[in-house]
């Protein structure tokens, strides 16, 4: 019994470390830039948040809100990567509970 509850301790507590550590590499992974997106049409909000030829986003797989840092950063994904789940009204602003208000 004492055995598993130590076993279970130590498993919880690599989760969390794991999980900071993720976080951390989330918050301060540098920016890159995309490159030429000239053929592609932008809906016109995201134009006042990026460079349809230069930004300094990246799609990295990130698709929730809670992932992102900004709302120029979560309006880069919406319009420029696959599979966000960003805009639950479909209004073309995403988050707007956490970044786009």
């Amino acid at each position: 019994m004492q055995r598993s509850i130590i076993v279970l301790l130590i498993m919880v507590a690599l989760g969390w470390y794991g999980y900071g550590k993720y976080q951390d590499r989330i918050k301060t992974k540098p920016f890159l830039e995309v490159t030429d997106q000239s053929s592609r049409s932008l809906p016109p909000i995201s134009q006042k948040f990026a460079s349809p030829s230069v930004s300094a986003f990246k799609c990295d797989g990130r698709t929730y809100c809670s992932q992102m840092t900004s709302c120029e950063e979560a309006t880069f994904f919406l319009h420029n990567c696959p599979g966000t789940k960003m805009d639950g009204n479909n209004d073309g602003i995403p988050c707007e509970k956490q970044w786009c208000k």
